[in-house]
């Protein structure tokens, strides 16, 4: 049998090449060509551990690392030629070795599988993605912290049911998302803690006879400890349905405080004007000035929701330990942080330059009678009433505000007699909007 009539990767077991559509199905390259840098640092770690325990000779560990970072540079200069005939970005860069080398580039294998390469390198990535997550998180948490406190004795309306309920401060409803961000940030660190262990020394996914040092490698790369499962170490995605969550929830996290800037700019509300960068118009309709950016924010959730399930259906149905269904999770998880990347910096950017109608926001709280509750703590607390019959006691006097077409704070002190007769004229001091928030 000739040796070109089989994959050279696979060696003399088969005799038949694979068919284009079998080549086509099974190519990842397209996609995890993003991990080249993941997977050259895990190479020259598992290099510096085979010299190290005299697996390989010294000059020949030299010459892998030295043609290691060759390929780096060529890659980063774009003059790698990347083959989907050779699978995956793993084979790429070892039949690129070969090519350099010749055979030495063979021993870079010794004692490591694709199966413990792809995991290390995938870890590595993830790794690298939710520190640049977190720091986008962090820029957006220092935006809203900044209106937060810009915005602190700002008055508008709570809303419970989209209904006015409870005079609040624009900071302290902009502060929400900032706590909700927080938590985002908290679930990415916690995944990394879980995702920071190193499956390299696991090989196919029962370990090696050769004398490997597992902890060398995983501390060079700087992971916390080795995988202590062999079978685990390969077959475990945990992490990325651990960090597809953490996108996902911070997306919706997103796309609430999307909606509310979309509802916050129609004409109705006029609670915010965003700038004409994060804005778009109509073809049809000059007078237009559409949220675009929030929509495709709200929009986008629905790509990370996907991911998740997409991932958590792939992982549902598989024995120990790899199976090739795994190639697939690198996609979904880079579309993820890649989509999750793109809403955090776009909402930085629409909040960083929006401006806030303060005055529109005390108007409708003004008008919505959201300092009733005030009233009614006022009843329990001034007049010893239980707060059932103070509740109702306010409704009543809602009702009467709402009769008269005036506000709470407008009403006469008889009318409120009228209602209930021990009120006494103390009461107006909750009944404006800002006495009842500075109360």
């Amino acid at each position: 049998m000739s040796k070109n009539s089989a994959n050279k990767m696979w060696g003399g077991r088969f005799s038949e090449k694979p068919s284009d559509i079998m080549e086509q199905i099974n190519a990842s390259i397209d996609v995890d060509v993003r991990l080249w840098p993941h997977d050259i640092a895990g190479s020259k770690a598992h290099c510096e551990m085979l010299v190290k325990q005299k697996i390989i000779s010294k000059d020949d560990g030299a010459a892998i690392l030295k043609c290691l970072d060759q390929i780096a540079g060529e890659i980063e200069s774009g003059q790698f030629e990347f083959k989907r005939s050779l699978e995956d970005i793993h084979m790429n860069i070892e039949s690129r070795l070969r090519e350099i080398i010749g055979d030495v580039a063979g021993k870079l294998h010794t004692a490591r599988s694709r199966n413990d390469q792809v995991a290390t390198d995938f870890r590595l990535w993830c790794r690298d993605a939710i520190n640049e997550l977190i720091a986008k998180i962090e820029a957006l948490q220092g935006t809203l912290e900044g209106l937060s406190n810009t915005h602190k004795d700002a008055v508008m309306p709570g809303f419970t049911h989209l209904q006015p309920a409870q005079p609040v401060t624009l900071g302290l409803h902009l502060d929400t998302y900032n706590q909700m961000l927080a938590r985002d940030k908290s679930r990415l660190e916690d995944c990394t803690i879980r995702l920071n262990q190193c499956p390299l020394g696991a090989a196919a996914m029962a370990g090696t006879p050769f004398p490997i040092d597992r902890k060398m490698t995983a501390e060079a790369l700087g992971f916390d400890n080795p995988i202590p499962n062999t079978m685990d170490a390969v077959s475990d995605r945990d992490f990325v349905a651990e960090l597809l969550f953490c996108c996902s929830l911070s997306g919706i996290h997103l796309s609430r405080l999307a909606e509310e800037i979309i509802i916050w700019a129609t004409p109705q509300f006029s609670y915010i004007t965003l700038s004409d960068q994060w804005s778009t118009g109509s073809s049809i309709m000059p007078q237009k000035k559409n949220p675009d950016a929030a929509e495709l924010v709200r929009g986008k959730t629905g790509r990370l929701n996907g991911n998740l399930v997409q991932a958590l259906t792939m992982l549902k149905g598989l024995p120990l330990t790899y199976n090739k269904d795994l190639q697939e999770d690198k996609e979904f998880v880079f579309d993820s942080v890649d989509t999750l990347s793109l809403c955090l910096e776009a909402m930085e950017g629409m909040l960083s330059s929006a401006t806030f109608n303060t005055a529109r926001m005390l108007e409708t709280a003004e008008d919505g009678y959201t300092t009733a509750t005030a009233l009614a703590d006022w009843l329990v607390m001034n007049l010893d009433m239980p707060f059932r019959d103070a509740h109702h006691t306010t409704g009543a006097i809602v009702k009467l505000a709402e009769d008269k077409g005036c506000k709470l704070d407008e009403l006469e002190l008889a009318d409120m007699q009228a209602v209930e007769a021990k009120i006494t004229d103390a009461v107006y001091s909750v009944l404006s909007v800002k006495n009842a928030v500075n109360r």
